[in-house]
């Protein structure tokens, strides 16, 4: 079974939590060091996948986390979101064994003028890696051009990519529980996460219509994305998760 398939499987047998690494760190030996030691407590302390991401660090820093990976956990699950860089994730996912790639917008970002090019380049990204696409939509941060309605960006989401991902406004912010029932609805069974502002007191309520959840601020000591990764808090959450299987 290949890794994408896998993924995408426990995805069906879901809530999953997928742990989010933002690679903070003053030095790139620092960044690796301190993602070495937060993905150690995210696996041990039961999430599906981690997420390597360069939110605090580089494209490089991630390849260093990557190679990391592959080469001492190659049988877990992880996938990659290069900020600004939709090709560059590809790339990296296909070298360094990567189960999927995250794309902050795949439908709703462009205008009607630039969507036929960027459809051709994702499919073009796509057939170079086996790896499964998590793809934003209206997502956080990202521009709304498209002129769509809402059913509309959802269905060209589904052709492009394996699960859609939803969020509110901001990281770390709840995600509006009419927006993720709203995207339910049009996407019926295809798979959802939720991937802003799920923490073990709204957990409930932000999963009753999806499929699991992206976190990273929430399981951190601070809960904010600056801080470091706790333990007891992945443990809380992820057993909530769990719990709803």
């Amino acid at each position: 079974m290949s890794k994408r398939t896998a993924f995408l499987d426990r995805i069906a047998a879901g809530p999953v939590l997928l742990g989010m690494v933002h690679l903070k760190g003053e030095s790139a030996e620092e960044k690796l060091e301190i993602a070495q030691r937060e993905i150690g407590l995210l696996y041990a302390n039961g999430v599906d996948a981690v997420i390597v991401e360069n939110y605090f660090g580089a494209p490089e820093d991630m390849e260093r986390v990557l190679g990391w990976l592959q080469a001492t956990r190659p049988a877990d699950c992880y996938g990659v979101n290069v900020l600004d860089d939709d090709e560059r994730g590809f790339t990296m996912a296909g070298r360094f064994g990567a189960s999927f790639v995250q794309l902050d917008s795949v439908a709703g970002h462009l205008s009607a003028d630039d969507e036929a090019a960027f459809a051709e380049r994702l499919s073009a990204w796509r057939s170079g890696t086996d790896a499964a696409v998590l793809g934003g939509v209206r997502f956080k941060y990202q521009p709304y051009l498209s002129g769509n309605d809402v059913e509309t960006d959802l269905r060209l989401g589904m052709e492009r990519a394996d699960a859609i991902v939803v969020t509110g406004d901001g990281t770390g912010m709840e995600t509006d529980l009419e927006r993720i029932r709203e995207f339910r609805e049009v996407l019926k069974g295809f798979p959802l996460i939720v991937g802003a502002g799920v923490t073990s007191a709204n957990y409930d309520a932000q999963l009753e219509q999806a499929d699991g959840a992206i976190v990273g601020s929430f399981l951190k000591d601070t809960g904010k994305d600056n801080g470091d990764v706790d333990g007891a808090r992945v443990a809380e959450l992820s057993g909530l998760l769990h719990a709803l299987r």
